[in-house]
């Protein structure tokens, strides 16, 4: 009986830990943007917005617009008060060419995750 006892505490141990392993491997991963990346727009946005799994903490989350190393957004950060995964910028109509979004977000679970993607404005004749 003392074998077997010991036998399932162990087992009950080891669950326990690789459950912790789990979640501290988790982190904010980005599901959706607004632009898409590598998009190609006819019209300009208004907004550059980020959707991402897990919540965001809006005192250390960032998130620009760039042209050819020029800043071009309007600085506004914005966590979604509706919804605290999003993160958003407002930008001026932008021209046509290349530009560059980048972000650097910490998850609530206090995981820093950063990246970039492009994405064209090529309006219609």
């Amino acid at each position: 009986m003392t074998a077997r006892l010991v036998r399932v505490a162990l087992a009950a141990v080891l669950m326990l830990l690789s459950a912790r392993v789990s979640v501290a491997e988790a982190h904010a991963v980005l599901v959706k943007s607004s632009p898409a990346r590598r998009a190609t727009l006819a019209i300009s946005p208004s907004r550059v917005e980020l959707t991402f799994n897990e919540r965001l903490e809006p005192a250390y989350s960032t998130l620009s617009v760039w042209a050819d190393q020029v800043r071009v957004d309007d600085g506004k950060i914005v966590v979604g008060p509706e919804d605290p995964r999003k993160l958003s910028v407002g930008v001026p109509p932008l021209k046509k060419g290349g530009y560059s979004v980048k972000y650097r977000v910490l998850s609530v679970d206090g995981h820093l995750v950063e990246g970039t993607f492009p994405f064209d404005v090529r309006p219609r004749p």
